[in-house]
C-alpha cells in the first residue's frame, strides 16, 4: 500500500509497530486509560454523512492483519455488500471487539475506507453516464503517495463494477500503473505514450514510428496535440500505420490544453459541429460549464466530433479517439448529452474533488453488549 521502504514489504501498512506513531495521540492515550482501568468490549458504528458506493475491502484487509498482530479477534460486521449504494448517515460496519486493541485503529482504519467510498460513487456514475466508453483510471499522478493510489485504483474497480451490474457498461478497461493493474483484471498497466516523448521525437509521425518498433505488438495511442495541429497529425499518423488503423489498433488521443481551440475549431464552428450531430445538446439550457465543455477550448465534445468527422472522411472510421485533460463527473455527463464518439476516456478526475466529504466516522454505540452513544448519534444504534 505504501512504498516499500523494507519495512513492510507485505503490504500491510501501516503495522502493527508502527500504529502508535500515525494515529491520533487522544487515541493512543485512551487505550493505556483502558489497560490501565479494565478492558471492556465495544462496538462501533462506522458511517458516512454523504451518499457513497460501499467500497470497504481495504480496510477489512487491514483490520484483519491488526487482530491477527495482536492475537486478537475483531467481528466485521459490513452491512452492505461491496459496491452497493449506502445513504448519507447509514452504518456501513458494524465492528466489535476488546477496546484496547480497536480504540487506537480507527484513525487508520477510516482512512482506508472514506475516500475510496466516494472515488467508487464518482467512478461510477462516470460509467454509467457513458455506458458504451471505456475508461483508463490516470488518477496515480495525482494522488499523495502509493497508499493513496492503491485506495483510488481500488476505488475505480468497485465504481466500474457496480455500473456494469446496473446499466451494462463497459466501465474502467485498466488503469495506468502495473501496481494496481489487478483490480482491473489486468497484469499490467496500460498506456503507450506521454507529451514528452513527442517533443523528444520532433514530429508526432516519428514519435509514432519510434513506439511502434519500440514496442512491437502494442497497441497504439497517439497524442496528437502537441504541436497544435490535431486534425493534420492524426491523419498523418493513419497514413502512416494504415494497417494499424484499419484493424481497431490505432487510436488518436486529444488531451488539447483549454487555452486553445482544437485544429480547424473556434466558437462559431464548434457550435455548427454539435448542430450538425447532436443538435439537442445545444438547445436546452446550458449553464457556463456546460457550455465550456460543449464547444469551448480543450477537449470539448465539439472537439471530438470533429476529430471524428475528420477521421470518418479520410476513410479512417475504425480509428478510435481516446478523450483526457479534466473528464470529471460532470464533464462525462455533458459527452453523454451530446452523444460525443468517445472510445475511451483516460481520466483522473473520478478522485473526489471535495475531500471534507470523504470523512468516514465511527462511534461507539455498546458497551459490554449495553447500547450506549453519545447524544445526537442514536441513529447508529442497532435496530
Amino acid at each position: 500500500m505504501a512504498e516499500d521502504d523494507g519495512k513492510h514489504g507485505d503490504g500491510v501498512w501501516p503495522r502493527e509497530s508502527e500504529v502508535g506513531r500515525w494515529t491520533d495521540t487522544y487515541f493512543n492515550r485512551t487505550r493505556t486509560t483502558v489497560q490501565a482501568f479494565g478492558n471492556v468490549e465495544v462496538t462501533y458504528a462506522v458511517f458516512m454523512r454523504r451518499p457513497v458506493v460501499f467500497a470497504p475491502r481495504l480496510m477489512i484487509g487491514w483490520l484483519e492483519a491488526m487482530a491477527s498482530a495482536r492475537g486478537s479477534k475483531f467481528r466485521i460486521e459490513p452491512q452492505f455488500n461491496e459496491g452497493q449504494w449506502v445513504g448519507a448517515g447509514e452504518p456501513m460496519v458494524y465492528l466489535t471487539g476488546s477496546f484496547a486493541d480497536l480504540v487506537d485503529l480507527e484513525t487508520l482504519y477510516l482512512q482506508k475506507l472514506g475516500p475510496a467510498c466516494v472515488a467508487a460513487y464518482n467512478a461510477y456514475t462516470m460509467c454509467v453516464d457513458l455506458p458504451h466508453t471505456g475508461f483508463l483510471a490516470m488518477d496515480a499522478r495525482h494522488c499523495a503517495g502509493t497508499e493513496m493510489a492503491e485506495i483510488m485504483a481500488y476505488a475505480a474497480s468497485v465504481g466500474s463494477a457496480r455500473a456494469r451490474r446496473k446499466a451494462d457498461a463497459v466501465g474502467f478497461v485498466g488503469n495506468a500503473t502495473d501496481a494496481t493493474a489487478h483490480y482491473f483484471g489486468n497484469e499490467r498497466g496500460l498506456g503507450t505514450m506521454p507529451h514528452a516523448l513527442i517533443g523528444y521525437a520532433g514530429s508526432t509521425v516519428r514519435a509514432a514510428e519510434m513506439f511502434h518498433e519500440a514496442n512491437p505488438g502494442v497497441p497504439m495511442t497517439v497524442l496528437v496535440d502537441y504541436f497544435g495541429q490535431e486534425i493534420s497529425d492524426a491523419l498523418e499518423v493513419c497514413r502512416r500505420f494504415p494497417d494499424l488503423a484499419a484493424s481497431s489498433e490505432l487510436s488518436v488521443r486529444l488531451d488539447t490544453a483549454g487555452g486553445r481551440y482544437v485544429e480547424g475549431l473556434d466558437t462559431q464552428s464548434s457550435y455548427a459541429v454539435i448542430e450538425r450531430n447532436e443538435p439537442y445538446a445545444i438547445r436546452g439550457y446550458r449553464s457556463e460549464t456546460e457550455l465550456r465543455y460543449l464547444i469551448g477550448t480543450g477537449v470539448s465534445a465539439a472537439a471530438i466530433w470533429h476529430t471524428r468527422e475528420a477521421l470518418d472522411a479520410a476513410g479512417f472510421g475504425k480509428v478510435r479517439i481516446v478523450a483526457s485533460s479534466g473528464f470529471s463527473a460532470a464533464k462525462c455527463k455533458v459527452m453523454a448529452i451530446a452523444k460525443a464518439p468517445i472510445d475511451v476516456i483516460g481520466t483522473g478526475s473520478y478522485l473526489p474533488d471535495t475531500w471534507s466529504e470523504t470523512y468516514a466516522t465511527a462511534d461507539i454505540v455498546a458497551y459490554d453488549g449495553k447500547p450506549r452513544v453519545k447524544v445526537g448519534r442514536e441513529f447508529l444504534l442497532r435496530g
